[in-house]
């Protein structure tokens, strides 16, 4: 008997050898996919120019894929729309392109039944008149009644320091336009806010919601790609679409 115990044991240590071949591999990789809509603006926020470096800024670390598409026909597509993780829209609506009720009913129940939208500067202007876009916003610019002083540098304030999204950062100088005034009662995490001279008030720039099973990060920066350069910003805007992407923060 004693004879046949190495041979056993070798069988044994072959079995969980080729156990462990078998197991599935782990996706922990994926990148998080995102469509970057844009395409439109007022002559002022140069699309082209701040797109790609939304673009650039995700990419860069390594967490993200993203795809750019230009104008808002995307939206008839539920099928496509189902292939991402996150919907940046960088856009405002300024000719006024009409969607179906299918194309909105297709944003709404994206963000509604679990995914990531991140609605950027102007973009929460462009549809005035949709009451689930304006609350999906969380807080929306209404014209002749939003607005902003002169675009300068402004301190910027961590309104929440113990959210994943802000945490270890601290304020910065921001080269923008300081939007505010801006619409809605959504309960929101405010996690950026500066001081405005234009409203006397104290206004969210950065913040979050959740929208139904979705979560949205609403990013009111963005004039210009000057705008974008503080390496701040830049890690607040990677973590603000990983969590609207997948709920989580992962650095």
């Amino acid at each position: 008997m004693r004879s046949s115990c190495p041979a056993l044991a070798a069988l044994l240590a072959l079995g969980l050898v080729l156990l462990a071949l078998s197991a599935p591999v782990q996706a922990g990789d994926a990148k998080i996919q995102v469509l970057l809509i844009t395409g439109d603006d007022v002559p002022g926020h140069p699309w082209k120019e701040t797109s790609p470096v939304y673009s650039e800024i995700l990419t860069a670390s390594g967490k993200f894929e993203v795809k750019q598409e230009e104008g808002l026909a995307i939206l008839e597509k539920k099928d496509e729309l189902a292939k991402f993780d996150l919907i940046l829209f960088n856009l405002f609506n300024s000719k006024k392109v009409k969607l179906s009720d299918a194309a909105k009913a297709n944003l709404v129940s994206y963000v509604k039944d679990g995914k990531g939208f991140m609605p950027c500067h102007l973009a929460s202007a462009s549809f005035q008149d949709w009451q689930e876009w304006n609350d999906m916003c969380g807080r929306h610019w209404v014209f002749n009644k939003s607005g902003h002083g002169p675009r300068k540098p402004f301190q910027v304030k961590i309104a929440n320091k113990e959210d994943p999204i802000t945490k270890g950062l601290e304020g910065f100088e921001a080269d923008d336009e300081l939007y505010a005034k801006l619409f809605g009662e959504a309960k929101l995490n405010v996690l950026v806010e500066a001081d405005s001279n234009f409203s006397n008030k104290t206004e969210p720039l950065l913040f979050t919601l959740e929208y139904g099973k979705g979560r949205v990060f609403h990013n009111a920066f963005g004039h210009d790609a000057k705008a974008l350069k503080d390496p701040t910003l830049r890690k607040l805007l990677v973590r603000g679409a990983q969590w609207a992407a997948t709920g989580k923060v992962t650095d």
